[in-house]
C-alpha cells in the first residue's frame, strides 16, 4: 500500500460517525473523570478498558488518546476553583491557579491551561509523527542483544525519574517483575508461582491489575478519607478565552520550552505528564524574568506547565508504538489494548499497516483541537461536576471496575486480582512506594526475560555478546552510567560538604 493510499484510508477510518461519536462521549467521560479531585487520567484509561474490548481497533485507541487528553486538561478546573488538584500533572501549579482565582482571575489561570494544553498537545502529536516512523526505521536494526538493554534501560529510568526515594521505585520495580514471572508464559513454558492454581498457570492478567491498582485504590483511598470536602472559591466563571492571545505573544519561549521538555519527559520510560509538568514549573520559575511573583498568582508558570503536560501524552507513544515500551502508566495500559487488537506495537506496525499508525496520528491532532470547544463546556459546567457526592460516584466507580473486570475474560479471578492489586496499590501509595515501576515491571518483564534468554542461546552462554554490536555497547554503556553516576555524585557532594572550609 503506498503512503497516500494509506495515509487515505486513515482518514476515512477517523471520520467515520462510529469513531467521531466515540471520541464525544470520551471526552465528556475524560472531561468528567478529571474535574473530580482524586480521580486521574490513568484511572480513566483504565475504566475504558473493558469497554474498548468490544469496539473496532481505531474507535478503541480513539477513545483512550481522548479521554486521557480531556482528563489532564480538566484536572486544572478543581485546582483553579478548590485548590484541589484533580490529576497528578495538575499538582505543579494548583497554588499558582488559586492564588490567581483568589485575585479574581479564575478566566485568565482556565483559559491559559486549556489554550497552552491544546498548544502543547499538538506540539507532542507532531514530534510524534515526525520522531516515529524515523526511529521504527532504525529499531529494524535491532536483535534481541539491543532490546534487552533498551528495556534493562526503560525500567532504569522508571525508577530513578519517578521516585524520590530510588530504593523503594527498586522494591516496587522488582514486585512487579515477580508478578510478570506468574504463569507458564515464559520461555522454558514452566509453570513458576502457580501454588497449583489452574487460573495462575495463564499469568495475572494486567488489565485486571491495573484498573485495581488505579482504580479501586482510590476508592479505598476516598473510604478512609475523613477530611470534609471544599468549597469552590468563586460564584461564576467568565470568558476564559479573552487575553489568551496576548499570552501567546508574551510568552512564545516558555510554550516553546514547556512543549519541548514536555515531550522529551514523556518519551522517557515511566516518566509521564505530571513529572513534565513538575519540571516545567520549576524551569519557569528558574529561567523567569520575575521570580519573585511565582506563588502569588502569576500565569507565566501554568502557560509553561500546560504546555508540558499535554505534551507529554504524545511524547509516551514514541517509545510505546515503536519499541512496546510504556513511556507512563497510560501507555502501559495502551499497549495491553494494542495488543488485544492485534496492532502489536514495533517497528513492523510501520510498515505492515501503516493506515492504522496514520490513523493513531489524526486522532491525537483531532483531540487536541476539540479540546477547546469541549475544555470551554467544562469550565461552564465545573460548578456542577464538582458538586457530584463523591459517595455517589465512588459506588458507581467499584461497581463499573468489577463488571468491567469480569466481562474481559468472564473470570471472578481476574476480579479477585483486581481487587488484591487495588488494596496493595493502596499499601504501596500511603507508605510512599511509587507504583508506575511495579507497572512496568510487569509490562516490561516478560519482554527483558525473552530477549535475554534468546540472546543467550544466538551467543551460546557468551555474555560478551550483549556488547559487540555497536547499538547494543551503546545501550549497555548509558545503562551502566544511570546506575552508577547518580551514586557518585551523591559521595562527592558529601565529601566535599565534609571537608571543612
Amino acid at each position: 500500500m503506498t503512503s497516500s493510499a494509506a495515509v487515505l484510508q486513515a482518514f476515512s477510518m477517523v471520520f467515520e460517525p462510529g469513531t467521531l461519536l466515540a471520541m464525544l462521549l470520551a471526552s465528556l467521560f475524560g472531561l468528567f473523570v478529571g474535574a473530580v479531585p482524586g480521580l486521574t487520567a490513568t484511572m480513566a484509561t483504565a475504566l475504558l478498558v473493558p469497554v474498548t474490548f468490544f469496539m473496532p481497533p481505531i474507535p478503541a485507541i480513539a477513545t483512550i488518546v481522548t479521554a486521557t487528553a480531556m482528563a489532564i486538561f480538566s484536572g486544572d478546573v478543581p485546582g483553579c476553583l478548590l485548590r484541589i488538584p484533580g490529576t497528578p500533572a495538575s499538582a505543579a501549579y494548583t497554588d499558582e491557579a488559586f492564588a490567581m482565582t483568589r485575585k479574581g482571575e479564575a478566566e485568565v489561570a482556565l483559559g491559559a491551561g486549556l489554550v497552552f494544553s491544546a498548544v502543547g498537545g499538538l506540539f507532542g502529536t507532531a514530534v510524534l509523527i515526525v520522531a516515529a516512523p524515523a526511529l521504527a526505521e532504525f529499531a529494524l536494526h535491532f536483535s534481541s542483544f539491543e532490546y534487552f538493554w533498551l528495556v534493562l534501560l526503560g525500567l532504569t529510568c522508571a525508577v530513578f525519574i519517578t521516585s524520590d526515594e530510588p530504593l523503594k521505585g527498586v522494591m516496587t520495580l522488582f514486585l512487579g517483575l515477580l508478578v510478570a514471572c506468574v504463569g507458564l508464559g515464559n520461555p522454558a513454558g514452566f509453570p513458576r508461582f502457580t501454588f497449583g492454581s489452574a487460573e495462575m498457570t495463564g499469568g495475572i492478567g494486567m488489565i485486571a491489575m491495573m484498573i485495581g491498582m488505579f482504580a479501586i485504590s482510590e476508592v479505598i483511598r476516598y473510604v478512609v478519607d475523613t477530611s470534609p470536602p471544599a468549597e469552590l472559591a468563586v460564584e461564576k466563571v467568565g470568558n476564559v478565552l479573552r487575553g489568551q492571545w496576548v499570552l501567546a505573544k508574551k510568552y512564545p519561549l516558555q510554550i516553546l520550552r514547556g512543549s519541548t521538555l514536555g515531550t522529551a519527559v514523556g518519551a522517557l520510560p515511566g516518566a509521564g505528564a505530571d513529572i513534565a509538568a513538575w519540571m516545567s514549573y520549576a524551569m519557569s520559575k528558574k529561567f523567569s524574568k520575575e521570580p519573585h511573583k511565582f506563588g502569588t498568582g502569576h500565569v507565566e508558570g501554568i502557560v509553561e506547565s500546560g504546555s508540558a503536560n499535554n505534551s507529554a501524552l504524545a511524547g509516551a507513544w514514541i517509545p510505546a508504538l515503536v519499541f512496546g515500551i510504556p513511556g507512563d502508566s497510560i501507555t502501559a495500559i495502551v499497549i495491553g489494548v494494542l495488543y488485544m487488537k492485534n496492532m502489536n506495537p514495533g517497528p513492523t506496525l510501520f510498515t505492515t499497516n501503516p493506515q492504522n499508525i496514520y490513523a493513531v496520528f489524526l486522532l491525537f491532532i483531532l483531540a487536541n483541537i476539540i479540546m477547546v470547544p469541549m475544555g470551554l463546556l467544562c469550565i461552564k459546567v465545573a460548578r456542577r461536576i464538582l458538586l457530584v457526592p463523591r459517595n455517589i460516584l465512588m459506588p458507581l466507580i467499584l461497581l463499573f471496575c468489577i463488571v468491567g473486570t469480569f466481562a474481559i475474560n468472564n473470570s471472578l479471578f481476574e476480579v479477585t486480582v483486581m481487587l488484591v492489586a487495588g488494596i496493595v496499590a493502596y499499601v504501596l501509595e500511603a507508605n510512599r512506594f511509587p507504583i508506575a515501576p511495579a507497572i512496568l515491571g510487569v509490562v516490561l518483564g516478560g519482554m527483558l526475560e525473552e530477549n535475554f534468554i534468546t540472546s543467550m542461546i544466538k551467543s551460546n552462554g557468551d555474555l560478551s555478546a550483549f556488547v559487540t554490536r555497536p547499538i547494543a555497547a551503546g545501550l549497555a554503556l548509558v545503562t551502566v552510567l544511570v546506575w552508577f553516576v547518580p551514586p557518585v555524585l551523591r559521595a562527592l557532594r558529601v565529601r566535599r560538604a565534609a571537608v571543612p572550609a
